[in-house]
């Protein structure tokens, strides 16, 4: 049985994000396990004491039932430039622990930072984290996303983002892009040229 993963931040000894967590990763119980109860990761999760301020992942493994519950400090990728590389037809609609698909992707990315994953003509994902393009007034996101992360989902409900269908070519519409997810605060997060994105 394949497991699946949800990783979220801990930043000062606090759980951020919980609500978006909860459901996606009790709505993956439901589908892939057939679980009929849902967990709430803020009673699941302990903070242990020797955690100290600042930012941590703390990464839950589970199936039906939480697995294994993991802490690291968290210290972000550096990414500068990306790979367009085609995804053929990779499905990672659920967060898995099995992440194969991906490291050969990633394999792929010719020099580059990381990749940014095509399927079927569309921009989805990078190999880790959804992404928005800014056109020089608002921030865009693919609207064929891989894993609806939770970052992305609180930045849409939020009117951050707008989603919307790009493809290779709409690229040259927009000046930049900021890659999301739970561990990265889009406001701080560093822009990516577009010319810093190679294509196909």
């Amino acid at each position: 049985m394949c497991r699946l993963v949800e990783s979220l931040k801990i930043e000062n000894k606090c759980l951020c994000n919980v609500k978006y967590h909860n459901e996606r990763m009790n709505k993956a119980r439901r589908e892939a396990f057939g679980s009929i109860y849902d967990i709430d990761l803020a009673e699941a999760i302990k903070i242990p004491e020797e955690l100290t301020n600042g930012v941590y992942k703390c990464r839950v493994l589970y199936t039906d039932t939480i697995e294994a519950i993991e802490f690291t400090a968290y210290i972000p990728r550096v990414v500068k430039s990306l790979k367009l590389v085609d995804g053929g037809n990779i499905d990672y609609h659920l967060k898995y622990e099995d992440r194969s698909a991906l490291t050969t992707l990633v394999a792929q990315k010719a020099g580059a930072d990381e990749i940014i994953i095509v399927k079927d003509g569309c921009l989805t994902d990078t190999s880790y984290s959804n992404i928005a393009f800014f056109d020089g007034t608002d921030w865009y996101t693919p609207d064929t996303y891989l894993l609806n992360g939770t970052k992305r989902q609180e930045l849409l409900a939020n009117g951050i983002l707008k989603e919307k269908r790009i493809t290779p070519s709409d690229l040259s519409k927009y000046t930049e892009a900021k890659m999301i997810n739970a561990m990265l605060d889009f406001q701080d997060t560093p822009s990516i040229n577009i010319s810093n994105i190679l294509g196909l």
